[in-house]
Order: structure tokens, then C-alpha cells, then sequence
């Protein structure tokens, strides 16, 4: 007996917290990717499962819908097919630097990556900071990439995923950003529809994270490996720190600006340098280029020294449209906000804490993220030199600067940053950058 469905029984039912039943998940991805199901009904949707949850059954059902509402690739490439995904956090561009050097250590990583979600950046808005440069390959020109350089970054084409790229917009401005099922679907349905063979993801914790504390992220975390895996894909979890920012910069151009530093050895963050390496090396132990993570390491952080990460990801600029002498003139290539703004220490101690979302609804505010759907992007505003936990002030210490379009909109920013840091007498005691690993 076939079962009729329609998007208000699926959403009533969601909505009283009953499981949903048998193909209603399968019908609504379906009517998500071809547009029977409307704005409206897609945030109630979302909302339902905020509120309620779906259940591992349910969760697994909805990864798997969205996987099959489009395109699935399939590859036949000399080597292991891997990627990289976090959570979302502030001044985290790792998959920038990732991408590139799995490319030199031997995988192909067609990296499909999202765009700003909440107070969070996201890789293709910090990418489309580079004047030309495209990110929305069709699956021939993702192949062509892959084939040639190794490495793409990417936005969800509409032929992949494309119940999850509505969706997505779509939580991102109706408050569903903070849900289990709905992340794990997200960012599960576009890995798996790439036909990946590995994927290592950075689940975040802290006051700049989606989930602040250990025991939400190790949930997400064991959710999106026990669905990873179950769906057949090689897949592990590191959980990760992000009570301040991993890079000192927050802002799309700010923090490519922190990619070339790291890429070209001009200047290294330590934080992001060794989560770069840590996340590396479980991917490539994952996809049996390395005998073990630390091998796995080793090898990251060598292409990143000896400058072949850099070599690649100068090619993946190139052939997504960006400028050929990328690597060797990207200071010149990047937009710089016309008024930079001190933000100052009111009192003298060491900073203890950072209420990290608050710096990236800062950037948000500034002109970096969207309000709404259909804001568009200031690439050259954010925070730069943002000081680390532990670090000692003095009144009148700056504690980063403010990138901004006008002396107006940073000044409302200072104002907006006035209960962001907390400076006590003594040091604190610091998180760890990992806090554990799941597989």
C-alpha cells in the first residue's frame, strides 16, 4: 500500500514529536529540491525538528533523503577520495589550508563547503574574497578539477544535495541553526552525495560554537560518525575548542589574509597551524596514506612547510577563476576596509574569557554575514589581531581591531564589543585546542 503524503500532515506530525512515517522524509527532500514545498512549510519544518527532534531512525532517514534528492558521484580516481568539514566557528579557515595539502600529500578532495550560517563564517564567503574567483562548479567542471589539480572547493551545485542547499539557506535566517538532526542531514547529505571514501570532522565547543558544551559536541559528534558510517563512509571526529577564535582574525579577507601567512611561512598561528595538522592526519591514516594520524601529521605540516600546499592551492585559485599570481601577490588582492578602529582593554589583567559569538555577530553586524537571505557581503570588513585567553593587558591595550566600512558602523561595533572579554587578576587556566576524539 503506498502512502500519500503532503508537507502539512509531514509537519503536523513533526510537530506533536511523532516519528515520521515510512518515505514522508524521502517526499518532502523530494519537494524541497523541486520546489512543491514552500518557504513557508520549509522553516516549519525545521522548526518541528528544533523543537522535537527526529531520533537516530529519523536523522539516518532525513541524511539519506537529502543525499538521494539529486546527483551522486561516483569516482575512479589514483587515490583516496577525502574531506574535511567543521561545525562552524570564528576564525576557523582550516579547510582552506586542508584542502590543498591533502592535494600534495596524495588524496583528491572535492570539498564542498557552505557559506556563512548564524554568528559562524563560512569557507566559500572567505574564498569569494579572491576578485574572480568562482565557487559554483557543475559537476563536469568539479571532475575536470579534481582530475587535474586535486582539489576544489566548492558550493553545493544544484545537482547535489539541492533539498539541503534550500534548506540551509533557510535555517540560517529562521533561528534552526542549533539542531542535531538538522546538522548532522546537512552536512552529511553533501559529503556522502561526493562519493567520498574518508571524512574527519572538527566538531566545535566553546561560546564561539554551536554547541558550548563538551557533552552537546561529543552528541554531535558520535551522531555524525555513527550516520557517516552507517551510510559506508570511513569517518572519524576530533572535538575541538572554539571559546576564542582558532585564527586572530574574523572576516572573510581578514582571514584569507591568515591562509597566505600560513601558506607562504610569512607569519603562523600556532592554534590554527596544529588543528590543520591534527585534522590532516586523520584524514590521510583515513584514507590509508599515512600509517597512523601522527604519520598522517607529519605529513600535512611537511607540505605545508616545504610549500606544496601552497603550490596547490595557487592552482586551485587559478582554475576557479582567481588570479594566476595569486600566491605571489595576494596582499595586493585582497580588499582592505577603508576605516580600521582600535577596540581597548578598559582595565589592566589577563584575559579569561571571550564571548566568542559575540565577535562573530560583531562581524555579521559589520557587513561580513547575512541578516538576511538576500544581504550581500562586505568581504573587507571583521576583527583583526584579536589577543588570546591568557594573554596580559593594560588599560588601553588593544584587544583587536575593528575592520569597518565607517567610522560609524566601528564605532557601534566597540560598543556592541563592550561585555566580550572578561579581564581578571590572575591567568586563567586554558581549554585544550582538542579535547577528545570520536570514531
Amino acid at each position: 500500500m503506498t502512502i500519500e503524503h503532503d508537507a502539512r500532515s509531514i509537519i503536523a506530525g513533526l510537530r506533536a514529536g511523532l516519528p515520521p512515517k515510512d518515505g514522508a522524509l524521502d517526499w518532502f527532500a523530494k519537494g524541497l529540491a523541486s520546489g512543491e514545498v514552500t518557504d513557508a512549510q520549509a522553516g516549519a519544518f525545521a522548526m518541528a525538528i528544533c523543537l522535537n527532534g527526529l531520533g537516530e531512525g529519523g536523522r539516518v532517514a532525513l541524511t539519506r533523503a537529502m543525499q538521494a534528492s539529486g546527483e551522486q558521484l561516483h569516482w575512479d580516481l589514483p587515490g583516496p577520495v577525502l574531506d574535511k568539514h567543521s561545525t562552524g566557528g570564528i576564525g576557523d579557515c582550516v579547510s582552506l589550508l586542508l584542502a590543498p595539502a591533502l592535494a600534495a600529500c596524495g588524496a583528491f578532495v572535492p570539498m564542498i563547503s557552505g557559506r556563512g550560517l548564524g554568528h559562524t563564517g563560512g569557507t566559500l564567503d572567505k574564498l569569494e574574497s579572491i576578485p574572480g574567483l568562482r565557487t559554483d562548479l557543475n559537476v563536469d567542471a568539479l571532475r575536470a578539477q579534481l582530475t587535474n589539480i586535486r582539489c576544489a572547493i566548492i558550493a553545493a551545485s544544484p545537482q547535489l544535495a539541492p533539498a539541503d542547499r534550500r534548506l540551509y539557506a533557510i535555517r540560517d535566517v529562521t533561528s534552526t541553526v542549533e539542531s542535531i538532526d538538522l546538522i548532522t542531514a546537512s552536512i552529511l547529505s553533501k559529503k556522502l552525495a561526493a562519493g567520498l571514501e574518508g571524512l574527519v570532522l572538527d566538531v566545535k565547543l566553546g561560546s564561539g560554537a554551536f554547541m558550548k558544551t563538551e557533552a552537546e559536541a561529543r552528541a554531535l559528534a558520535q551522531a555524525l560518525v555513527s550516520t557517516a558510517q552507517g551510510a559506508g563512509c570511513m569517518t572519524s571526529a576530533l572535538i575541538t575548542d572554539m571559546n576564542q577564535p582558532l585564527a586572530t582574525a574574523a572576516g572573510n579577507a581578514l582571514e584569507m589574509i591568515a591562509v597566505m601567512e600560513t601558506l607562504t611561512g610569512s607569519a603562523v598561528n600556532a592554534a590554527l597551524w596544529d588543528l590543520t595538522a591534527a585534522l590532516g592526519g586523520e584524514a590521510l591514516a583515513l584514507g590509508g596514506l599515512a600509517a597512523d594520524a601522527k604519520d598522517g601529521a607529519a605529513r600535512i605540516e611537511q607540505a605545508l612547510e616545504d610549500g606544496a600546499a601552497a603550490e596547490y592551492f595557487g592552482r586551485m585559485i587559478a582554475a576557479q577563476g582567481g588570479p594566476a599570481d595569486f600566491i605571489d601577490r595576494w596582499p595586493d588582492r585582497l580588499p582592505a576596509a577603508p576605516v580600521v578602529m582600535e577596540f581597548r582593554s578598559e582595565k589592566r589583567g589577563y584575559i579569561a574569557a571571550i564571548d566568542t559569538e559575540m565577535l562573530g555577530h560583531a562581524v555579521v553586524h559589520l557587513g561580513g554575514g547575512r541578516l538576511k537571505q538576500t544581504d550581500r557581503i562586505n568581504p573587507s570588513v571583521g576583527l583583526s589581531q584579536i589577543m588570546r585567553l591568557g594573554e596580559e593587558v593594560d588599560a588601553g591595550t588593544p584587544l583587536l581591531l575593528i575592520h569597518a566600512a565607517t567610522q560609524a558602523d566601528a564605532q557601534t561595533t566597540i560598543e556592541r564589543l563592550a561585555a566580550a572579554h572578561v579581564i581578571s587578576e590572575n591567568p586563567p587556566d586554558l581549554p585544550p585546542l582538542i579535547y577528545g576524539k570520536i570514531t
